[in-house]
């Protein structure tokens, strides 16, 4: 880095930087789009404790304006598109192409990525019926393409002997197939040149930076190497300024834009899957947030809830709700509100106007047992 400038921050500074860049001051947005096109992405998760994830995140930025069937209009006009379990501006599939046209990645490939390779040369047969098939029929579902595999899938995990879906998945990553809708868990494929706009391809390098600079500024404040997970590939690498934080050890990436200290926060209850709270060695270096998501665990063994979410009071993380929707009673059952230290009564009373507004959204009635 040279000579370059390192900003010295505090550690309310930097959480006041990845609160602002995540759209979590008081200074809300006003539009979904705006909001996806600033963070990225959205995942895809369907888990519905509460609301699903993508909503809930919305909710949480855009407050009572955000209406579900807005986010269901923008992918079914093409606004967003479903890539790889995310929710993405159409736009920035051409920042992507140069990925699916290297699939599965440059070399040298690691030994699973040579085991996908050769799975899907062993299966080039089915690959080119799948094809052929959607060419024919347009958007089909999984169930309705028939499985003529030579070589079964063979994981671990739930995706054991599912040879269509896993090859549509590797056709998505390939960007020959796309996700054309979704009907709750079921999805519709299609070609993927009927799905995604026509641009041409950015060349992989300046496609890699560009995607660098978005991770900075969705996320405000980076370890210029670390990775949040498997779908973001590219770290934030020397994009932004040099920062250190008072405390933290190492340096960080920061963007500039940001650093201004007139910072309004505001009361806000996140999903769990939030880009807040995601990256957990992030969240504690910065927020020193103590916070697992509970759903794979035992009941026995939870804490705070199977879909406790994390509260956030201004530029601090300081506890999580435990609580489920009831749709057919019409009521958000509150299990719990864990208070991590001592809150005052102003701060106890926003989360409960915050959670009363999250009732009113889901058009609900707050209950506690």
């Amino acid at each position: 880095m040279g000579d370059e400038v390192v900003h010295e921050l505090s550690r309310q500074q930097a959480r006041q930087v990845a609160v602002r860049a995540q759209l979590l001051s008081a200074d809300r947005p006003a539009d979904a789009l705006d909001v996806v096109r600033h963070l990225g992405f959205l995942q895809v998760d369907l888990t519905r404790v509460v609301a699903q994830h993508a909503d809930l995140a919305l909710w949480t930025r855009l407050g009572a304006a955000h209406d579900p069937e807005d986010l269901e209009e923008l992918v079914g006009d093409g606004a967003l598109v479903e890539h790889q379990a995310l929710l993405r501006p159409s736009e920035d599939v051409a920042l992507l192409r140069a990925d699916m046209d290297a699939w599965p990645g440059e070399p040298p490939l690691k030994e699973w990525q040579e085991d996908l390779r050769d799975w899907v040369a062993a299966n080039d047969a089915c690959r080119r019926d799948v094809l052929a098939l959607l060419r024919s029929e347009g958007p089909t579902p999984a169930r309705d393409i028939p499985d003529t595999c030579e070589v079964p899938w063979r994981s671990s995990g739930w995706t054991n002997d599912k040879n269509v879906m896993k090859l549509l998945e590797v056709m998505g990553a390939r960007g020959e197939v796309a996700v054309a809708s979704r009907e709750g868990r079921e999805r519709r494929w299609d070609l993927a040149e009927r799905v995604h706009p026509g641009d041409p391809a950015v060349p992989a390098e300046l496609a890699h930076r560009a995607m660098a600079e978005r991770r900075l500024r969705a996320l405000g404040l980076a370890r210029p190497r670390a990775l949040e997970a498997w779908h973001e590939p590219y770290d934030v690498r020397d994009v932004g300024e040099a920062a250190r934080v008072e405390g933290v050890r190492g340096l960080w990436r920061v963007d500039p834009s940001l650093l201004d200290d007139d910072f309004e926060g505001r009361t806000a209850i996140l999903s769990p899957l939030d880009r807040l709270v995601f990256d957990r060695k992030r969240m504690e270096d910065l927020f020193a947030f103590d916070y697992q998501l509970e759903m794979y665990k035992p009941v026995a063994k939870r804490q705070w809830g199977y879909w406790a979410m994390p509260v956030l009071d201004g530029d601090e993380l300081v506890g999580k709700v435990d609580a489920t929707a009831d749709r057919e009673a019409g009521v958000l059952i509150v299990d719990a509100v864990h208070e991590d230290g001592v809150w005052s009564a102003r701060r106890r009373a926003r989360v409960v106007a915050e959670l009363g507004a999250l009732a009113d959204w889901l058009g609900l009635e707050v209950v506690r047992p």
